[in-house]
């Protein structure tokens, strides 16, 4: 693409999408080969040795990525929770992690079990507040976790400030952007040191591929880290997947901006509602970190949570008399999903029982707000 400065929009097209040079394709080939064909010294004169290390399906993932979060490289994995367990045994023994305390279920689990296992300990705060992260932090703290919009509570946190904050303090800043996508929010260009996507969702885009990337601001010891380690656990994204996921990401500016405009007409549709105790998205002034997001985010994502008044009865009657939205768990493709998530979670989930967490499709906002209605009307 040359020198000339492109929009997001166009990256998303044609990063990674060079023209196959042995056929002229527009579209990529997939290379589902496992193995190819080295010297006797095991030279690689086509730049690839084993699928396990690499393949060239993945490695044009990778470029796209790379580019759309404008980051010097990029790792993709077989899911996000491959991508988060791989960066998190990858820090030095005795490592310090401070987490949010609203972010993904599995994190807290992976915390929970398996950081005294790795030689690992973490302190979960409210990561919009940057006085309580200060304070967690130690002078063994390497990283610094956010989200946002964080899972499921839709938090913001001011991700230039608190790369600030964790560089000062010698940490370094990973921020999941799985919520917001590269479409909305470049973690990279506000200090962010990693970013992390599980591609499954709405870079994948349709419900139909797993998989997970970490995108590097620079390529330092910690990726080349990474690099060995996927390659020795062998938790590669397949070439299928890779280009399942790189078909994803070209309608993904298209796709987040619909449903982004569609979650505002929701949100704004449902507020004030009797039968809501609170709503959580950004979009809406009456969110704490509204401003914050106006500032960061390009618009405010397709994902809302709500708090049904009645306690758990409440929230899954609601869930249960929806037409429309689909009971399923995920986010980020085509169609509107409703969630009860502390039943999706199970057991020792932390989140709340009346909230059911709301992935904003591609269906007609109208219809998407009357199916809402009409099951918030009828409890």
């Amino acid at each position: 693409m040359g020198g000339q400065i492109m929009h997001f929009e166009t990256i998303a097209v044609h990063a990674g999408a060079e023209p196959d040079p042995a056929t002229g394709a527009v579209a990529p080939p997939i290379h589902l080969s496992t193995t190819f064909e080295h010297g006797p010294a095991s030279e690689d004169p086509f730049g690839y040795h084993y699928v396990r290390d690499d393949n060239p399906t993945q490695a044009r993932l990778e470029m796209a990525l790379a580019a759309l979060e404008q980051g010097e490289a990029a790792l993709v994995w077989a899911s996000g929770m491959a991508a988060t367990g791989a960066y998190l045994q990858a820090l030095p023994p005795g490592s310090h992690v401070v987490f949010p305390d609203d972010m993904y279920y599995a994190n807290r689990i992976i915390a929970r079990d398996l950081f005294p296992r790795w030689g690992l300990t973490s302190t979960a705060v409210d990561g919009s507040d940057m006085a309580a992260i200060e304070a967690a932090m130690t002078p063994r703290t390497r990283l610094v976790w956010a989200e946002t919009p964080s899972n499921p509570l839709m938090k913001i946190v001011d991700l230039a400030a608190l790369a600030e904050l964790a560089h000062a303090r010698g940490a370094e800043l990973l921020v999941d952007g799985t919520f917001a996508t590269p479409a909305l929010q470049q973690p990279l260009t506000l200090g962010a040191d990693v970013v992390l996507h599980s591609t499954t969702k709405y870079i994948g885009g349709h419900s139909d591929v797993q998989g997970g990337a970490l995108v590097f601001k620079r390529k330092d010891e910690m990726f080349q880290r990474l690099v060995d380690l996927r390659s020795l656990l062998g938790a590669v994204a397949s070439p299928f997947n890779s280009w399942l996921v790189l078909r994803g990401l070209r309608t993904l500016a298209v796709r987040v901006e619909r449903q982004s405009a569609t979650a505002v007409a929701l949100a704004s549709a449902l507020e004030g509602h009797p039968r809501l105790a609170a709503i959580h998205y950004p979009g809406l002034p009456s969110h704490r970190g509204h401003p914050v997001a106006r500032r960061q985010m390009r618009a405010f994502g397709g994902m809302l949570s709500l708090q049904v008044k009645g306690g758990r009865e409440g929230a899954l009657g609601v869930a249960s008399r929806v037409r429309l939205f689909l009971n399923a768990t995920s986010l980020g493709g085509v169609e509107s999903l409703i969630e009860h998530r502390a039943s999706s979670e199970g057991p020792g989930s932390a989140t709340s029982e009346d909230l059911l967490r709301i992935s904003v499709g591609l269906e007609h906002p109208q219809d998407l707000i009357d199916d809402l209605r009409q099951a918030l009307d009828r409890a």
